[in-house]
């Protein structure tokens, strides 16, 4: 037998015949926030959470996330930038993208990581831990789009606000690749000096719209 089958056949030998029944498991946790999606108080915490972690939150208006998109790159990289330099996720809506940017055709992950940004939306952001989750949809663009460039740029909506993780996690598909950001990319080594953008981008700046 291989040395697969020759292990799991040790482990169905040490739980023996006569097994018992794993406990169920309680859930009685908080499943709610009990605020609806969206609602004013849980965009101010979400800003809050957000900027806790080093990120930057703009605010805007439904009506003005292109024009904030292009105010986010010229933070993140100053007011020289070029439409060169960005590449946006596939499916982001055709007003939130700045005028000439690439949209990102599946090219080989060493030409993302020559950009200097990207620009993509998210599929929920969770006020209460501050977090924006990207499921790999078009509007999101794939995983890698999110954490080569140096720079992300992530549109949130008020709709997609919500409380609670659990509230969240209700909101996606577990069998999509899901990517959870908070906060611009960190570590720190065992003196506890804090490192930026070892696993993804140094810089994450948030368009919250509404």
């Amino acid at each position: 037998m291989s040395a697969r089958e020759e292990v799991l056949s040790r482990v169905r030998q040490a739980l023996g015949a006569d097994r018992t029944p794993p406990e169920e498991v309680v859930r009685d946790y908080r499943l709610t926030d009990g605020r609806p999606a969206g609602d004013p108080a849980l965009l101010e915490l979400l800003v809050d959470r957000v900027e806790d972690y080093q990120a930057t939150v703009l605010r805007c208006a439904p009506a003005d996330v292109g024009a904030t998109v292009r105010a986010a790159l010229d933070q993140g990289l100053g007011s020289g930038w070029t439409a060169g330099d960005v590449v946006v996720a596939p499916g982001l809506a055709e007003d939130w993208r700045p005028a000439g940017c690439d949209v990102d055709d599946d090219r080989p992950a060493v030409q993302l990581a020559d950009r200097a940004a990207s620009v993509t939306a998210v599929a929920v952001a969770v006020a209460e831990t501050g977090t924006l989750v990207l499921d790999g949809s078009p509007a999101c663009g794939r995983r890698a789009l999110s954490l080569l460039p140096d720079c992300l740029v992530c549109v949130v909506t008020a709709d997609q606000v919500v409380g609670s993780v659990p509230e969240g996690l209700g909101r996606l598909d577990p069998l999509r690749p899901l990517t959870m950001v908070s906060g611009p990319s960190a570590t720190s080594d065992i003196e506890l000096q804090r490192v930026e953008g070892v696993h993804g981008p140094r810089t994450l700046l948030v368009v919250l719209a509404g």
